[in-house]
């Protein structure tokens, strides 16, 4: 076979440029890839070459025979062409033609694993190197052998001469790291989970380093930006000066193309496996993608922890092929991975009322840390994030961290833009009116990211309340996953716009990206919505439509920091843990004070209720639900004068239903006795016309009228009222007359 120099070289960083025919051959070598590091094939470095062999796939069976009892393969099939066997008959003809290539160069042992590729044709083959010119030789030299063979020839000593003549080039370079070193993975949370694992780190009192997509950061400063999830960031960290604890957020895409970037680890762990990046680098499959996910895993020394998602069957299944020890965690104390991994010799963490717990056999459950006061899980609402704090503290527990320090590190780590970036950062925006909406600025980049954030958002809005989403995802997803995301977005979200990522479309263009996104909402009911070319605009185009109490979430990645910028310039501020605990109670109509409210109206004495009111008020003075009841208390107590600007103050700082109701009435019952009856008679109009049929209304309405000139009219409505409300045998017999006096007393 001829090969003249390919147009254009291989495009990806480690692979020799892939030659191209000069007719249609039967065998290609489409590239040769040097893996520095544990990979998807062995632990340790590896060649890859991928292979595209449609002779093969389609010669004569009687030919094909013949070559395998020629070169020793006696009982090989070939099958019929085209079919699955016949793939698997080649696959065993490349593991045999690199072996005797691999022999007439000088190699007597070699490691090879061969395996099918994503179409029939297609081959992968892996063998393991120790020298790098050389073992790319080897690599590029199976193509030659194979098409010599399918001719009916034979190459392997002239090939395998030239290759023991070649010079030997490098050893291997990978990183073996003399001080403790975790590396975590998984499609879902392993950013949050290596920032907490970070600042665990630097609590315990150790100068630690980081690489994830973000960059690399020391000590808390980030000192390279850019996506360091490869082995780049590995090489970054581990030479950091004065580094005493390594963690490597550890990407597919650097495992896949370069290997890992450190030759083994203390500690492991997988968040989650789930559909993202399919159909990139022969990864189709969520199996296929969870098989590069375990290569962290086959990398942890055998002292050291393997950290396992127990929901996750995937993930759980990993803890067959590691010579660590297995440490499950799961948000379900009940769930089987637990005892399985107890019973094997390792631990579990999980949620044990209420409580973050770590369970091993023979002792007794270690409650670290309520949940409610691990900020990171939004008070509890956000379950990604229960399961990103769980697998952070056993990680941080397996490296042998003090136990204190995990304590205070959960406690301490908080979900802003700060500490955590980008991931699930809530903010407040107030209005000049007194209203105040939620904003949440989320990463979000799969289908299970938005149906976190969507979680989240519908946890934090009022009752009554909308989620409002800037919807847009990064151009390298399956037309499917999009339109799936669609699905989601339409079905979850009261109102969508796409706010969409110019930087990161990656061989797309925003409009086929929004196209497939309008399919999934279409699924949804959703006919239209409105498209912004950035992030920031789909969140400027969100605010102005959203109400009092509900929620703005926006996917977002390219413009985190002119995002935070533009918050900032509005007046948002950053949710404490005490303002996400607060959204929390009041999503669910509660509010956080709920039960001593209760207690402090069962208080006989008007001025000792006055008092705990006061003594309440004073944890949050501005709290519209706090000032109500301190009005509602002075009311109680005949103080209707003082009890008047506290209800107007209330409802001036958004009061929020039910009490927004109850305060219009108690303000207006207030000032009837305190002199101003046509005011109060007024309001209660107001009242009248938007809530008809209330009897409390009516009646705090006729006492009104008949102070202020009005009782006629306010007496015959509250007549209507309770005819209307009655169902008495006295109310049926005389609704006709009554219902005459009312309209009588209408005409005076």
């Amino acid at each position: 076979m001829t090969f003249e120099p390919a147009a254009e070289p291989a495009s990806q960083p480690g692979s020799e440029p892939v030659a191209k025919p000069v007719s249609a051959p039967g065998v290609v070598v489409t590239e040769v890839r040097v893996l520095e590091g544990p990979n998807l094939y062995f632990a340790k470095p590896a060649i890859k070459v991928s292979l595209e062999l449609p002779g093969y796939l389609a010669a004569d069976a009687e030919l094909l025979s013949a070559l395998a009892a020629r070169i020793g393969l006696r009982s090989a099939r070939p099958g019929a062409p085209g079919t699955e066997q016949r793939q698997r008959f080649v696959m065993r003809l490349v593991e045999r033609g690199v072996r005797l290539l691999a022999t007439a160069s000088g190699t007597t042992r070699l490691g090879v694993r061969v395996r099918p590729g994503s179409t029939p044709s297609s081959v992968v083959m892996a063998f393991v190197w120790r020298r790098r010119t050389r073992a790319r030789a080897l690599g590029l030299g199976v193509g030659p052998v194979l098409e010599a063979w399918l001719q009916g020839g034979d190459v392997i000593e002239r090939e395998g001469v030239a290759i023991g003549q070649t010079e030997p080039g490098e050893r291997p370079s990978i990183l073996r790291p003399r001080i403790p070193v975790a590396s975590i993975t998984g499609t879902n949370g392993k950013t949050t989970t290596t920032r907490l694992l970070g600042h665990i780190g630097m609590t315990a009192g150790l100068r630690t380093a980081w690489s994830s997509t973000d960059g690399v950061v020391v000590q808390g400063e980030m000192v390279e930006a850019g996506d360091y999830s490869g082995p780049a960031g590995a090489r970054a960290v581990l030479s950091a000066p004065g580094v005493e604890l390594g963690i490597l957020e550890t990407a597919r895409g650097g495992m896949l193309l370069k290997g890992m970037g450190v030759s083994s680890n203390d500690v492991s762990v997988v968040t989650n496996v789930s559909a993202d990046h399919l159909g990139l680098q022969g990864i189709d499959t969520v199996d296929q993608l969870a098989e590069v996910k375990a290569i962290v895993t086959k990398a942890t020394r055998p002292r050291g922890w393997v950290v396992l998602n127990g929901e996750d069957p995937r993930v759980w299944a990993m803890r067959n092929g590691i010579k660590a020890r297995p440490w499950v965690f799961t948000l379900r104390s009940d769930a089987p991975a637990i005892r399985e991994s107890l019973d094997s010799g390792g631990r579990a963490i999980t949620v044990l009322d209420g409580s973050v717990t770590v369970l091993e056999n023979g002792q007794d459950p270690d409650r670290l840390v309520s949940i409610l006061d691990v900020p990171a899980t939004l008070s509890g609402l956000s379950e990604h994030n229960i399961a990103n704090a769980l697998a952070g503290a056993a990680a941080a527990l397996g490296l042998g961290l003090p136990r204190e320090a995990v304590v205070t590190g959960l406690r301490t780590f908080a979900p802003d833009d700060k500490l955590n970036p980008g991931r699930m950062n809530t903010y407040t925006l107030r209005r000049d009116d007194g209203s105040a909406i939620t904003v949440i600025v989320d990463l979000a980049h799969n289908e299970a990211g938005l149906e976190a954030l969507m979680d989240v958002a519908h946890g934090l809005k009022v009752p009554g309340g909308q989620v409002h989403l800037g919807l847009g995802l990064a151009g390298d997803r399956t037309d499917e996953l999009l339109e799936s995301i669609g699905e989601v977005a339409g079905l979850r979200a009261d109102r969508v716009v796409a706010a969409h990522k110019a930087h990161y479309l990656r061989g797309r263009t925003m409009e086929d990206l929004e196209a497939h996104l309008r399919t999934g909402l279409a699924r949804a009911g959703v006919s239209d919505i409105e498209s912004y070319e950035t992030e920031l605009g789909g969140l400027q185009a969100l605010v102005p439509g959203a109400a009092d109490g509900d929620v703005v979430a926006l996917m977002c990645h390219a413009e985190r920091a002119q995002v935070a910028s533009w918050l900032a310039q509005q007046g948002a501020t950053a949710d404490t843990a005490e303002d996400i605990r607060a959204k929390v109670v009041a999503a669910r109509g509660e509010h956080e004070f709920e039960s001593q409210i209760a207690a402090l109206w069962e208080l006989d004495d008007d001025q000792a209720r006055i008092d705990a009111v006061a003594l309440l008020r004073s944890r949050r003075p501005s709290d519209p639900r706090l000032v109500f009841e301190h009005a509602s208390a002075l009311d109680a107590a005949g103080k209707e004068q003082d009890a008047i600007p506290l209800y107007r103050e209330a409802l001036a700082s958004g009061l929020r239903e039910p009490q927004r109701h109850r305060a219009r009435i108690q303000l207006a019952s207030s000032l009837r006795v305190a002199g101003q009856p046509e005011l109060a008679y007024s309001l209660l109009t107001e009242l009248s016309a938007e809530r008809p049929g209330s009897v409390a209304v009516e009646a705090f309405r006729a006492l009104a009228g008949v102070d202020s000139g009005h009782a006629e009219s306010a007496v015959a409505d509250l007549i209507e009222v309770l005819l209307h409300h009655a169902g008495d045998e006295d109310t049926l017999a005389y609704q006709r007359a009554l219902s005459a006096y009312a309209a009588e007393l209408r005409g005076r």
